[in-house]
């Protein structure tokens, strides 16, 4: 069998970029100018561009993709262009509610006003407390609160003298003892004592005590008049006191509520200022007077009484200029939306309005915010506390904690601040739709989807803008330019990432790691520029040490220890190739699949899945190679054979479907006898008419396969067998490509089932003839042959048994086909389905 017209030719088994660059006018990366643009995302970024410039509610931007796409990149270099266009937000701020402290109010300044205010705010409460001490503390006010005293006391003394008078002409007297003044027995220009009054005839003593209710109770209501007039006294001073503060201090707001008289909010906080002062001029005055002298500090202090004047600034935008692009690292509900914070006070934890911090949202209030929505979602109540902002346009700080705390505790309920930003998550693809179908709100929220793609055409521009980008990262990292070559091994690279001759990578978060490594082995080697060369030693590097694993299993197949033979030719034996996944390597295992025949109709059972050790997508893929050879072999009569497949040395779950063409191949060889070359592994998945289908990782598994037949030593009858349109997916090392060019290793792709088993065997398939009878010496004909020959056998020596099996052949057959809607909602109700 001619077995060269199925072999890949060396030339494209890889994609030389080298080619496409001959015209570039440039030498190094030295010679090019910056990238300053988004390369191999139009999509995504033309979603971004709708997302940001409209402004209508709920068009926030998920922009999805797989890691290392750029999306983070991407998205902040739009913004921070975009926002170079906006007006820079305004500053926010929170201040003291006089009236209701528990909730602090929110005023809204001018961008960089936030800064000015509160310095104003600080020096004009020294300035208060200044002078009001200056006021207070002068010989006018003095002479002043003196008099108001002393007229009060004279109207005082003239109230208790009449009080005293009356008290005398009923018999009684005022007397002041160490507790207060006190009614006593009057009798002879004298006050009597206790032993006096005891001496007094029974008859007076009679007359004094019943006099006595009548005179207290009217002395009772003359001393009301005196405590009035110490009720004016108070008044009076009060009165002077804020007469003389007001005076004092007035003139010192003025200029504050002419500057502020276009922001009412403000205006409203200095009037309340302003009364809590005159309320308050006590605490100032103590504050002038000091401490007293030898009295000990307490050892935790209060804040200051007048900081309650003071101006608590959330948000600042004096140095920024545009619109504010925040992007949050840590995305919890305290950074996103503010918290509040406490302090001990004696044992006790307190809180005001200067304890609120901002968050994420205050920050990117008149801007944009950026998140990775992974990060988002692993703090429990960050979600809803995003979408509680996005949905009521507003940003409410509170203390997520007293939600779900056992004991209630005093907390403060600040104003909330209207919110007036573009939120852009990251993530990749599965978040984006677990999100869509698992929440309602999301679709509402995030209607702009930004989906980046992985790869982008390889083209002469493509690889350009490459280069364009090596030349930036070279300038921004101070790295060695690399050469024209270089340039081209890195887009090989970025071919190989797809695994599409066609296409490149843009998950340029990979290309950068090899730039850098690159840049340092040519460092290494002394070289000015990075040549082809210290590109492929960091491709090797990189390979080695991730390659543990896969040598560990290269070193048992050498001991035999797993037993794959590369040579010679066996009946009913193929090696099939498996991908090993860890983290971001990836390896190719050879595995021995074989098939074992036997006398009878049972059809073809898999033991990986008798086992449970198979998943779905292999189930299917064996379903369908039955249903293949049932549909080729037996139109016109059962299907009677006997086999058993299995993948030998395999102990975890067999899954996919891209060795389903290798068990077809091994059980043609098996019922047939026809022995296959065991030089020669096998991958591809096929369909119900013998059509060969492409898998993934072909490179993976081809130099898996080469590098254990490469290091037992290559006979020049190996290869590897793949799908014919898995070829533009090549991109194979180049020792792989050398060694195929030297004929000591072959890549054979096929595009049906009979093509490939004739590489295996060596013998042709076969046609069906005129009479749709298969050549007696092809694969197709023996096969024929040994199944007519089992039925034979079946007939002549178990008769009964042999029409048992077809009919227990044919109602498995029927048990096998899918379970109907019908079916399953019987099962559901617990009733016996009718496929069974």
């Amino acid at each position: 069998m001619d077995l060269s017209r199925y072999e890949v030719p060396p030339d494209q088994l890889r994609r030389a970029c080298a080619p496409l660059l001959e015209s570039a006018a440039f030498a190094s990366t030295a010679d090019l100018e910056r990238l300053d643009t988004i390369i191999g995302q139009e999509r995504a970024t033309r979603a971004i561009e709708f997302g940001i410039d409209i402004q209508s509610y709920g068009y926030h931007i998920f922009a999805m993709g797989p890691v290392g796409a750029g999306k983070m990149t991407t998205v902040q270099r739009f913004l921070e262009q975009k926002a170079r266009t906006r007006p820079t937000p305004s500053d926010w701020c929170y201040v003291n509610n006089f009236a209701n402290p528990d909730r602090p109010e929110a005023i809204e300044l001018p961008p960089g006003k936030a800064t000015v205010f509160r310095k104003q705010m600080e020096d004009l409460v020294q300035r208060v407390q200044e002078s009001i001490a200056r006021a207070f503390s002068g010989e006018q006010y003095e002479e002043h609160r003196a008099q108001i005293a002393r007229e009060v006391e004279n109207r005082k003394r003239q109230v208790l003298e009449d009080i005293n008078a009356f008290a005398n002409a009923q018999g009684f007297a005022l007397v002041p003892t160490p507790s207060g003044l006190m009614v006593g027995v009057y009798e002879g220009g004298k006050v009597l004592s206790q032993e006096e009054y005891q001496a007094l005839p029974e008859e007076r003593r009679r007359q004094l005590e019943a006099a006595q209710p009548a005179v207290q109770a009217e002395m009772e209501r003359r001393f009301r008049k005196v405590r009035a007039l110490d009720e004016e006294a108070r008044t009076h001073l009060q009165n002077l006191d804020k007469q003389v503060a007001d005076f004092a201090i007035r003139h010192l707001f003025e200029p504050l509520k002419r500057e502020y008289e276009s922001i009412p909010d403000a205006l409203v906080f200095l009037d309340g200022v302003y009364r809590d002062i005159l309320d308050n001029l006590a605490l100032f005055r103590s504050l002038a007077q000091g401490p007293a002298e030898g009295a000990e500090e307490p050892p935790q202090r209060r804040q200051s009484p007048v900081d309650r004047y003071r101006v608590n600034m959330l948000v600042d935008n004096s140095q920024t200029k545009g619109a504010p692009v925040v992007v949050e690292s840590n995305p919890t509900c305290r950074a996103l939306v503010g918290r509040i914070e406490y302090r001990a006070e004696f044992g006790t934890l307190v809180t005001d309005f200067s304890m609120i911090k901002a968050g994420a949202l205050h920050r990117a209030n008149g801007g944009y915010l950026v998140i990775e929505a992974r990060k988002l979602l692993q703090d429990p109540f960050a979600w809803e506390c995003l979408k509680r902002a996005l949905r009521d346009r507003k940003v409410s700080v509170h203390e997520i904690a007293q939600q779900y705390a056992l004991l209630s505790t005093t907390s403060l309920e600040p104003e909330p601040i209207p919110l007036d930003v573009k939120v852009v998550l990251t993530g990749e693809p599965y978040i984006y739709y677990m999100l869509y179908d698992l929440d309602p709100e999301f679709a509402k929220l995030f209607k702009v989807k930004a989906d980046f793609a992985e790869e982008m055409p390889l083209t002469e521009n493509s690889i350009m803008d490459y280069a364009r980008f090596i030349a930036t990262r070279c300038a921004d990292e101070g790295l060695p330019h690399f050469t024209r070559d270089a340039v081209a091994k890195v887009a090989e690279y970025g071919a190989r990432l797809v695994e599409d001759q066609q296409k490149l990578s843009t998950r340029f978060a990979f290309v950068l790691d090899v730039i850098s490594e690159a840049a340092y082995w040519a460092r290494r080697a002394g070289h000015d520029l990075v040549q082809a060369e210290d590109v492929q030693r960091a491709l090797d590097e990189k390979r080695y040490r991730s390659s543990q694993p896969e040598e560990r299993v290269r070193e048992a197949i050498l001991a035999d220890t797993l037993m794959i033979t590369t040579d010679g030719l066996k009946v009913g034996q193929v090696n099939g190739l498996s991908v090993a996944f860890l983290g971001d390597y990836a390896y190719a295992r050879p595995t021995r699949i074989s098939c074992q025949t036997m006398l009878g109709a049972a059809g073809v059972m898999n033991i990986d899945r008798e086992s449970k050790l198979s998943g779905n997508i292999h189930d299917k893929g064996l379903l369908i190679l039955e249903r293949y050879l049932a549909a080729k072999f037996a139109k016109d009569r059962p299907l009677s054979i006997a086999a058993s497949i299995c993948f030998e040395q395999s102990y975890s779950e067999v899954e996919g479907d891209s060795a389903s063409a290798a068990e077809l191949y091994v059980l043609l060889s098996a019922v047939s006898g026809v022995p296959i070359k065991q030089g020669i592994a096998v991958t591809g998945s096929v369909n119900q008419y013998g059509e060969i289908q492409p898998i993934g990782a072909v490179n993976e598994k081809i130099e898996g396969f080469f590098d254990v037949c490469n290091a037992r030593g290559l006979t020049g009858e190996q290869g590897v067998i793949i799908p014919a349109r898995n070829v533009r997916h090549l991109m194979l090392r180049e020792d792989v490509v050398e060694a195929v060019r030297q004929g000591r290793f072959h890549i054979w792709a096929v595009s049906t089932v009979d093509e490939g088993i004739g590489i295996l065997t060596g013998v042709e398939a076969g046609e069906r003839d005129e009479k749709g009878a298969y050549p007696p010496d092809s694969v197709n004909g023996r096969f024929l042959a040994r199944m007519e020959e089992n039925e034979r056998l079946m007939r002549r020596r178990w008769p009964v048994e042999a029409k048992a099996l077809n009919w227990f052949q044919r109602m498995l057959n029927h048990v096998r086909k899918p379970a109907t809607r019908a079916d399953e909602k019987k099962q559901a109700e617990g009733e016996k389905p009718e496929s069974e």
